[in-house]
This record gives structure tokens, sequence and C-alpha cells, in this order.
């Protein structure tokens, strides 16, 4: 007997357990997008905070991530973190200390990343794609602090999102002239001189190194707007 292609698919579905599909990953998506929208859509304005899980709170990053997420909030700005260790643990941490909303969106990875004890609002996501999306979205500002692959890639992402004007232009700035002068003299002098990007395209962000610049480089862009 000749089975149709519909009753070989519904039979070899039922062999399976049916939430394992791509098609039932579209709900488990979804939900992920309605909870991160019900909770941060009501913070108000936003900064963004990125860095290294590995710094150490002896480490003189970790005191400027601190104190910059204290000043951001005394601003009036809520501070999301990727809810981790090192520097996300330093932002929240400085974001509490100053009476201010401290938010944590964690990531579901193999080493088990748990949200730091200074997070007051956690949300907890599957996909690293619905978690970007709720950083960008509701964040007035980026600030980068030193950190690894994982920064790197919120980062360049952000300036290629402004670069290719899919989301309005807002502050990006790192944190750590010295920290970040290999990478940003590498742009200058390997990608813009290739012609890979434009000398326009170097003012998308800002480099600083103290957490009063942070505050002028987004009062500043906010004046103006």
């Amino acid at each position: 007997m000749v089975r149709s292609k519909r009753s070989l698919a519904m039979i070899d579905l039922g062999k399976d357990d049916f939430t394992k599909e791509d098609t039932w990953r579209i709900f488990r998506i979804m939900s992920e997008f309605v909870d991160g929208f019900e909770v941060l859509s009501k913070l108000g304005k936003a900064v963004s905070i990125f860095g290294s899980s590995r710094t150490k709170p002896a480490n003189k990053y970790y005191k400027l991530a601190e104190q910059t997420s204290y000043l951001l909030a005394k601003e009036g700005y809520a501070v999301i973190t990727g809810s981790g260790p090192g520097m996300m643990e330093a932002a929240n941490k400085g974001a509490r200390r100053a009476g201010g909303i401290s938010i944590g969106l964690n990531i579901q990875i193999p080493s088990e990343q748990r949200p730091n004890t200074y997070v007051d609002v956690p949300l907890e996501f599957r996909y690293f794609f619905v978690r970007k999306v709720m950083f960008v979205k509701y964040a007035k500002a980026f600030v980068i602090m030193p950190g690894g692959y994982g920064t790197l890639d919120e980062f360049t992402e952000a300036i290629n999102l402004i670069q290719t004007s899919r989301i309005p232009v807002f502050p990006v700035v790192l944190v750590g002239k010295e920290y970040w002068k290999g990478m940003i003299d590498w742009l200058k002098d390997t990608v813009l001189k290739q012609g890979n990007i434009s000398k326009d395209d170097l003012d998308i962000f800002s480099v600083v190194d103290t957490p009063e610049e942070v505050i002028k480089v987004i009062k500043k862009f906010y004046a103006k707007a």
C-alpha cells in the first residue's frame, strides 16, 4: 500500500514528542518575547551594561562598572545586565546601592549561570536572540565595560544595527581606553584603511575612562535629541 506524504508525516510526528519539534519552539520563543516585553516595557528609561563575567571584585574595572551604574541610577536610569557575575554583578550592585532598578536578563547555558544577588528584577531566557532584543529595545544607551567574546558580540551587533539604520542612533560607550586601544587602532589602521567601514562609522561609539564621562556622553546626546 502506498501512503500519502501527509499520512507519512503524521506517522513520523507521532513517534516523537511534539514539544521537541521546531514548530513547537515557536510558542516557547513567543512566550519569552511576551514575558520580556511585559516586564521591561514598564521600566521607563534604561541603560544596558555589558562586561566580562570573569572580572573579580578587586579589579579596577569592577569598581568602575559599579560606580558607573550607581551614577546612572542616580540619573533615573534602570540598569539592565546579563544577570551573571563579574561586571554584571558590579553593575547590578551599583544600581541597587543607588536605590535604582536593577534588572538581570539571565541566559540558560551549560555552565548554569545564576542571577547575581544584586538583581531585583530577574528574567530567564533560553534563546540568545530573544535576550538580545530585550537589551536593545528598552535601552537608551549601551555601556560596554572590558570583556570577552560575549561583550564584543553585543558591542558589534549594536554598532552594526546603528550603521545599517535598523535601530535609531543611541549612545554606545566603551569604557577603558587602555583596554580597548588595540581594537580601536585595528579599526582605524586596518578596517578603515581597507575601505570596509567609513570614517563616520567610527563616530557611532565613544571611548571614555571614567563613570562621569559616561554620564556626560549620554546627557550630551539626549540634550541634542
